[in-house]
Order: C-alpha cells, then sequence, then structure tokens
C-alpha cells in the first residue's frame, strides 16, 4: 500500500466517510487493532494493489487498523 497526502482532511473524511455520522476532526477514537488513542483528524489514507483508498489509524503503516477498526472514547 502507498500512502497519499491529504490536503484537506476534513473535506476527504466528509466525502469518504464510510458510515453514518461523520466524526468531527477533534473527536478522539481508539483503534481494536493497535489500542491507540488518537485524534480522528491524525488519519492517516493509503492506496491498495486494487486501488482502493483506505482511512486508516494513525500508527499505519504499522498498524492494520482502518476507519471500521475505530470506537468512540467518550
Amino acid at each position: 500500500m502507498k500512502e497519499i497526502i491529504i490536503d484537506d482532511k476534513e473535506k476527504y473524511l466528509n466525502e469518504n466517510y464510510p458510515f453514518g455520522e461523520v466524526p468531527e476532526m477533534a473527536d478522539r477514537r481508539r483503534c481494536i487493532h493497535c489500542d491507540e488513542t488518537f485524534v480522528v483528524g491524525q488519519f492517516k489514507v493509503f492506496i491498495n494493489e486494487e486501488g482502493n483508498e483506505l482511512i486508516c489509524c494513525p500508527n499505519a503503516p504499522s498498524c492494520d487498523g482502518t476507519v471500521i477498526d475505530w470506537f468512540r472514547i467518550d
């Protein structure tokens, strides 16, 4: 996979978030793969071999968590 540098992360997230309500950039999440807490705006985007863009954990590529692996921190 290759990382894609996103200039406007908020716009990217609003246009590409795969679930219902788009989180705020300052919201906190925890990745179930690396068990790290982070701010949503720290996400990274990678493109896989099939050409799909994946919203990934900020610890990628050492962590293979994607947006589906994040849970809300209240």
